[in-house]
């Protein structure tokens, strides 16, 4: 089975090649580490055990601190390793981790994953969400080494394309040694494609205990000084936004700027880096100052005075949260395009009123949760969305119970870090050598 996987690689690499030189010339990704993509990983000599963990993007790495702190913490023989596959993951790793524990996830292939494993040398290899590959996990399998899947997701569409994969999908599930589901819907698709029963696991989203409970954040009040963000308005931030949302946005705040409603400034904070200069030029091309983060980084650059014509780009990395922590508002992005939406717990965790749009595929748990208490705002059209923050902004008492109701619901769900420390910590101490 292996050699047919490799060739179906090999031949979807023709196809893929354009788009990749596309993503290379154009967008500027996937420009570095090919070396480590085709297996060449060099890592610090230890004495101690490796923990292979495997989180994809940004999203799926920020997801990982709690788990990786407590897992150390428990397992004191052993040193846990991180690979990424995007740019803006492999970054934010190294923030997390130190670039010596980072690398970039091997290519599928064969020969490729071999050469990683013997480079490696993990004891355990920790998949986060579903990055389940069939040449990673038989070579695993064939090596005895443990493959589990934390904070796992599955959606009924992804199960539904695997499960077209017959033979080869079961024999990759059934060689998972655990999973810990996010909830039971999602431990039901596992079964069906392979995993057995009792290596399924529900431990919620890791999600909810990565969003910390604060009433303010290091650093805000720097970033009000540097960037000149008036104290007397209140601030609307827009989060993790995707190609085609800014502008939707744009519309809404030019409404709601022309309405009655307080007087409010905008911050928006674009996902992806790659597009921080096409979202500056569309503020600009709409009439408005651009006050853009990366150019005021500690607010030595000439002094300046934000008019109600600026608008406020967050156009570095790892500084989202501070903005959230400075809102009146957010609205949660990547959401009222069809791009399967944003974390919505991190804004709920400090307690600030979130809206979102309808495409949260990738959070329907979250959402869902909050939906059901009245927590959270879903809004299909820039006209909802500037008549939500108008609201929000009107009625104070409306604002604040929504952000009370938001942040005890990511209180109720929080847990699934110690759930999945325990069920690792167990799987280790079964394949101790």
């Amino acid at each position: 089975m292996t050699w047919i996987v490799n060739i179906a690689y090999l031949l979807a690499s023709v196809f893929y090649l354009p788009i990749l030189l596309y993503q290379m010339v154009v967008q500027k990704k996937n420009r570095r580490g090919w070396r480590q993509r085709f297996g060449h990983i060099h890592l610090p000599l230890t004495t101690k055990r490796r923990i292979w963990m495997h989180a994809v993007s940004l999203g799926e790495v920020n997801c990982t601190p709690a788990l990786v702190r407590d897992l150390a913490s428990a397992v004191l023989d052993a040193e846990v390793v991180v690979s990424t596959t995007t740019d803006t993951g492999y970054a934010r790793a190294c923030q997390l981790y130190t670039p010596q524990r980072v690398f970039r996830y091997p290519l599928d292939l064969s020969w490729m994953v071999g050469r990683a494993l013997d480079r490696i040398r993990p004891a355990l290899i920790v998949l986060v969400e579903l990055e389940v590959w069939p040449n990673l996990v038989h070579q695993a399998y064939r090596r005895g080494i443990p493959v589990a899947v934390i904070n796992g997701r599955l959606t009924e569409r992804s199960a539904r394309r695997l499960a077209r994969a017959g033979r080869l999908t079961r024999g990759m599930f059934s060689r998972l040694d655990w999973v810990g589901a996010q909830d039971q819907a999602i431990a039901e698709r596992f079964g069906d494609l392979g995993t057995a029963a009792d290596r399924i696991e529900i431990t919620g989203s890791l999600k909810w205990d990565t969003a910390e409970v604060l009433d303010s954040v290091p650093g805000a009040d720097a970033l009000v000084e540097a960037m000149a963000i008036p104290r007397d308005k209140a601030l609307w931030v827009c989060g993790s936004t995707g190609p085609g949302e800014e502008a939707l946005i744009l519309d809404a705040y030019q409404k709601l700027s022309a309405g009655e409603a307080p007087a409010v400034s905008l911050a928006i904070v674009p996902r992806k880096p790659e597009r921080f200069d096409e979202v500056a030029t569309l503020i600009r091309s709409r009439g408005f100052d651009c006050i853009r983060r990366s150019e005021r980084p500690d607010g030595s650059a000439a002094p300046l005075a934000a008019s109600s014509a600026s608008i406020f780009l967050g156009d570095t990395m790892g500084e989202l949260r501070k903005f959230y922590a400075l809102a009146r508002v957010v609205f949660v992005g990547r959401s009222l395009v069809p791009m399967g939406g944003s974390d919505p717990m991190e804004v709920a965790a400090l307690a600030k009123p979130v809206i979102v749009g309808p495409h949260m595929g990738n959070f329907q748990l979250p959402v869902g949760r909050l939906e059901g208490r009245n927590a959270i705002c879903v809004v299909r059209s820039p006209a909802e969305l500037c008549e939500a923050v108008r609201c929000f902004l009107q009625n104070k008492p409306l604002a604040d119970e929504f952000s009370r109701r938001a942040r005890q619901v990511v209180l109720e769900n929080q847990g699934a870090t110690a759930r999945a420390v325990e069920a690792l910590c167990e799987l280790i101490d079964r394949h101790r050598k």
